[in-house]
């Protein structure tokens, strides 16, 4: 049985939230990206209690930044360097102090120390059959080859160089044949003639040496192939002059050529079972710390991990998932508390994806379900309610009628309610709360039945969809007042008939899920005549309902629908065009319909239009802030259902103004 540290987060922690994504993702949407783009967008960004997936590349490549800036690559070389001077030293003492010593002789050492080569690879070399008379000057010189031997091996296997510290000749051996067995087993693989029972003796033998306890010859290539290629990476990192002394040095190490073969045998057989690895790359130190060879190896491996980690969190591959992302080496690089949000935002994606939050469609792209549709339109049905209790010092929007039919939906009891009482729900919520037999209520517990008013709504919204909208920043406030409107009408006012309706160069009925994903076009054209064409269509439909006509708009019209169908446009606007829309208006009025305007922009002479026009159908003309835009439309549209409505007198105010 395998165990390891449990770094799955807090397991007590509440399931992700996905209302702050969806309603990030429905306002990229409704700004014109897609489904699938808005979710990686908000994955990137974050929320506003959680980090996204730009925070953790920015620290990834901030930590990359500080490894090159930190060390240089000659902390091997820097360090035998050391140890020879310290051996030179001693020699050159004992040699003074000897007084026993044959001056010849003296002299003859003395010569040899003095023509030392100034290249530390060939001044150990040159060495190598020197009879030190300096006890302290052969311990140097022997740890200059132990220590070779040792940092080659830390190379290859991490912690090498820790652990053969003041190594035995036994444990020498036992190194040579760990390598000997190795390499027999990875050419045996090469050639296919390996079993499972090879790998398995092998571990017995040697398995000490590889502490990350790899199961099977896949995982041991793995981990000794990504060690070797940073290790040859560091390699060409180095200058030439750096290499070539290692080189030369390599040959020194364990004081025998023997250890340096096995490991370019080891090298060979990585090379050849595992080519996809990166042995060609380099990397540019700048630092001041010196690094050693098996140190030098690991940070090259850090930094292949880096990039790694990069690519997976920069997400920009075809199929890429959150999935991807490692959270093992993220926490290695980063820390636990990156991995737990690295996991949050897997969570969340899967949320998105599995929910019934995000579908595919026929043509393989993802879109906005109904089920999303309706929470974002609640979300923003709420924030429009806000508004308007702020400005009216109202109850919640929920508010149905008061004298009609049981809607079969109930709600929390608030003051001047006159709603029958819901009593299951009430003693229901009663009981959860704690009470126990005889059950006493407090007022949260009550819970009073909706009602829906008996006069029935034709409903046509009429919504500009020229250019201008989006270039000047209308189009996500007009396609939100849509959704919260939308979602009104069909969550409590179900009996009431609402039509979409979308004019541009031409105007055309939309369902809600069209016009929330609808693009700006580059299309002149203000269509009024087209829409109002559309919307006296939608009331003579419904005879028995009273119409009501909202128009969301920031430009005079400039185009119109001739009799053959085909769109007319001029700007200015023609006396054609006007006159064609204001008689359609004028067939709105005769049908029983009652008019808004929403007037958008400062445009005087959209001004002085749409104020004429509202007063010859006994219309209203709204001028609001686009923040206020969607408190404007609902209350308005509440106004027109009911004489009872606190805003069926017009009175919506806040920073919005009416006129006419």
């Amino acid at each position: 049985m395998r165990y390891q540290r449990y770094d799955g987060g807090d397991p007590l922690a509440p399931p992700v939230d996905l209302a702050e994504a969806l309603d990030a993702i429905g306002e990229d949407v409704m700004a014109g990206y897609s489904p699938e783009r808005a979710m990686r967008e908000f994955l990137r960004r974050g929320g506003r209690d959680q980090i996204g997936l730009d925070e953790l590349a920015r620290q990834v490549a901030e930590k990359r930044r500080r490894l090159l800036d930190r060390h240089h690559l000659d902390g091997t070389l820097a360090e035998v360097r050391e140890l020879l001077d310290k051996a030179v030293l001693e020699e050159r003492k004992q040699l003074a102090r000897d007084a026993m010593m044959d001056d010849a002789d003296r002299a003859f050492r003395e010569m040899r120390l003095d023509g030392l080569s100034p290249s530390t690879a060939a001044a150990v070399s040159e060495l190598s059959s020197y009879d030190w008379q300096s006890r302290e000057a052969r311990e140097a010189y022997e740890q200059i080859k132990d220590l070779l031997g040792r940092e080659l091996l830390d190379q290859r296997f991490a912690g090498m160089k820790q652990a053969l510290e003041n190594a035995t000749d036994e444990d020498r051996a036992a190194i040579n044949q760990m390598l000997e067995d190795l390499n027999e087993l990875l050419e045996k693989h090469a050639r296919g003639e390996d079993t499972p029972q090879d790998f398995q003796e092998f571990m017995a033998r040697h398995g000490q040496f590889f502490p990350e306890s790899p199961r099977n010859i896949e995982e041991l290539l793995d981990a000794l192939a990504r060690r070797a290629a940073a290790a040859q990476r560091m390699l060409n990192s180095m200058s030439a002059e750096q290499r070539q002394e290692l080189m030369e040095l390599s040959a020194q190490a364990f004081g025998s050529p023997a250890l340096m073969a096995q490991l370019s045998r080891l090298d060979g057989n990585l090379q050849s079972l595992r080519p996809g690895e990166d042995w060609g790359g380099s990397a540019e130190f700048g630092g001041e710390q010196g690094l050693g060879l098996g140190d030098g190896t690991g940070v090259l491996q850090d930094l292949a991990e880096l990039d790694q980690l990069a690519d997976q969190l920069s997400q920009s591959y075809a199929g890429s998932r959150l999935d991807d992302l490692d959270l093992d080496a993220l926490a290695r690089q980063l820390g636990s508390e990156a991995a737990v949000d690295a996991r949050t935002l897997q969570e969340l994606e899967r949320a998105l994806r599995d929910s019934g939050t995000l579908e595919r469609g026929s043509d393989g792209n993802l879109r906005l379900t109904p089920k999303a549709m309706r929470q974002l339109g609640k979300a923003l049905l709420k924030d429009v309610a806000q508004r308007m209790n702020g400005r009216q010092g109202q109850r919640d929007v929920r508010r149905s009628g008061a004298a009609g039919d049981l809607s079969g939906a109930t709600r929390a009891w608030e003051y001047g309610d006159t709603e029958p009482w819901d009593i299951p729900r009430t003693l229901t919520n009663a009981v959860v709360r704690g009470e126990r037999a005889p059950v006493r209520l407090h007022l949260e517990d009550i819970e009073v039945q909706e009602t829906e008013d008996r006069t029935q709504a034709a409903v046509a919204l009429l919504v500009d969809t020229s250019f201008s909208m989006a270039m000047d920043g209308r189009w996500v406030p007009m396609k939100r007042t849509a959704l919260a409107l939308h979602t009104l009408i069909r969550s409590r006012f179900r009996g009431d008939d609402l039509k979409l309706i979308g004019f541009g160069r031409h105007a055309e009925t939309m369902e809600i899920e069209q016009l929330t994903a609808l693009d700006a076009r580059w299309d002149k054209g203000t269509n009024l005549h087209h829409g109002l064409l559309l919307a006296n269509r939608h009331f003579r439909k419904h005879p028995s309902a009273q119409p009501v006509l909202l128009i969301v708009t920031d430009g005079e019209p400039t185009s119109h629908l001739e009799a053959n169908g085909e769109v007319s446009f001029a700007y200015p606007p023609t006396m054609r065009t006007i006159a064609l829309t204001v008689s359609e208006l004028e067939n709105s009025r005769r049908l029983g319909a009652q008019t808004t305007f929403f007037r958008l922009g400062e445009d005087p002479g959209l001004a002085r239009f749409v104020d004429s026009m509202a007063r010859r159908v006994e219309g209203r003309v709204v001028a609001p802030e686009l923040d206020d835009l969607g408190a404007a439309v609902v209350g308005s549209y509440l106004g027109s259902r009911s004489a009872y409505s606190p805003f069926a007198d017009g009175g919506w105010g806040g920073r919005g103004w009416w006129a006419g």
